[in-house]
């Protein structure tokens, strides 16, 4: 019955509750026959017990409270509620005291009113208070919404390998042109795709399909729709994907698995802005911007005639590759908070927190399931109660790479910059991005730390699992 309670959803005169707690009949009467002209909850309370009684059964977004009462003063019984003071309170007293004004406004009084006073002066200071309510609802329903849309929708990472892409995103997502996103599975290409047709600007809709989750002789007439009687069982006509998508995007994932035959038809949609229904000639125009994504490399499938290179030209002007998250390891700190803290809202369960030795085991980790498999660790963790680097440990993952204890800061930090080095194949200036510092930062740190220039690593005492 708190702050925070009362802040959850959007408010209206139709639904802004007041108590009025006055010992004087008069006072109470008068004010609530006046504020129920405007507001539709106004209820009355003689004395402090009786408001109890009443707050027992309701959340008030304002109490308009007489400060001089029998048994508990106004400011008595107000400053008993500590985090469950409501939103807004304005004290009403006839003994202008510095003292009760100083204490009002500590308690945080929205207004303080003397007896006797103006009807006019008592509803604009309600009003006043229904407006700051209703604006402060309406801004932290604003920045959740806009919190849940970059959530689910923009790409996290401060890495240079996800600032590149994030800028490419920005230059082409106006662009009519088709867009390829390529990477490993669980890298974030529907997420990629969401945000392109964001920031495209079109006012049709977002349409997803896996190409490998649609039977091979269906596909045709899920993109194009058909005819009734164009196969058996098509007794009526059917729209397609397209025409959804049509005015927004259609997001064609594991396109590597669309059938060779449809793939012609595809390439004509195109480049000609027309398809044809399964089961007619006739054609009919769509306005749809394709962004197709695979995790197999087209290029190679068209080498192996396994992919029409037309069509890969056609997808290819304007390509997009996500990087595999162990080749970024500075984002996990980042993309953990943020799904920690998300998943822990859905669950209604704490979030997991990660020390920084935690944090350095899940960086050693190669994640085969890249993003996705670090939103699936963190959700069992939260769902289990049990750090995400204990469970990296029962699922056998040896890729993990701990430091004992006892180790001084040195130590780790020498033996971290040997295995970065050792992950990016000597690669100094891939290494230095890896670790979130410059090249010349990297040279530096090497010398003074002593680091081998040429590391062995076949003898290095990894301690997989801490």
């Amino acid at each position: 019955m708190g702050r925070q309670e009362s802040e959850s959803s959007p408010v209206g005169k139709a639904s802004f509750s007041v108590l009025i707690v006055d010992d004087e009949p008069g006072i109470r009467d008068f004010l609530e026959r006046a504020l129920r002209k405007k507001y539709a909850v106004v209820d009355v309370a003689s004395d402090s017990s009786s408001a109890d009684t009443l707050r027992e059964s309701r959340l008030y977004d304002l109490l308009i409270v007489d400060i001089n009462m029998p048994g508990l003063s106004g400011l008595e019984w107000v400053s008993q509620f500590n985090s469950e003071l409501p939103s807004e309170v304005i004290f009403m007293t006839g003994f202008a005291e510095l003292d009760n004004a100083v204490a009002a406004v500590r308690i945080g009084a929205s207004d303080f009113i003397l007896k006797p006073f103006r009807l006019e002066q008592m509803t604009g200071a309600v009003e006043r208070c229904y407006q700051r309510l209703k604006l402060s609802r309406e801004n932290h329903a604003l920045q959740h919404r806009l919190a849940r849309q970059n959530g689910d929708s923009a790409l996290i990472g401060d890495s240079p390998a996800m600032q590149s892409v994030n800028t490419l995103i920005s230059r082409v997502a106006a662009t009519p042109a088709s867009i390829l996103v390529e990477g490993e599975t669980g890298t974030g290409k529907e997420l990629v795709a969401g945000e392109l047709h964001r920031q495209s600007g079109r006012s049709g809709a977002f349409v997803p399909v896996n190409c490998a989750a649609v039977a091979p002789e269906l596909v045709e007439s899920e993109l194009f729709g058909h005819v009734p009687g164009a196969f058996t069982g098509a007794a009526q006509a059917r729209q397609g994907l397209f025409d959804y998508a049509d005015g927004g995007t259609l997001f064609l994932d594991e396109i590597s698995e669309m059938p060779l035959a449809l793939q012609g038809k595809l390439l004509r949609v195109l480049e000609e802005g027309t398809l044809r229904p399964l089961g007619t000639e006739r054609e009919k125009s769509v306005d749809v911007r394709v962004v197709a994504a695979s995790n197999k490399p087209l290029e190679a499938l068209v080498e192996q005639k396994l992919f029409r290179a037309d069509l890969y030209y056609r997808l290819n002007i304007l390509p997009i590759q996500l990087p595999p998250l162990r080749d970024r390891p500075e984002d996990i700190g980042l993309l953990s908070l943020f799904f920690s803290h998300q998943l822990a809202e859905e669950l209604g369960l704490p979030a997991v927190i990660l020390s920084p030795e935690a944090l350095l085991q899940l960086q050693g980790y190669h994640w085969p399931g890249n993003v996705r498999e670090l939103r699936n660790l963190l959700e069992r963790a939260i769902l289990l109660g049990c750090p995400p680097a204990e469970l990296l440990n029962m699922a056998g993952a040896t890729e993990s790479v701990g430091y004992p204890v006892n180790w001084s800061l040195e130590q780790v930090q020498v033996r971290h910059i040997e295995q970065v080095l050792h992950s990016c194949d000597g690669n100094k200036s891939r290494a230095a991005r890896q670790l979130g510092i410059t090249r010349k930062t990297l040279d530096r740190k090497r010398r003074d730390l002593s680091v081998p220039e040429d590391s062995d690593h076949s003898d290095v005492d990894l301690i997989p699992g801490l």
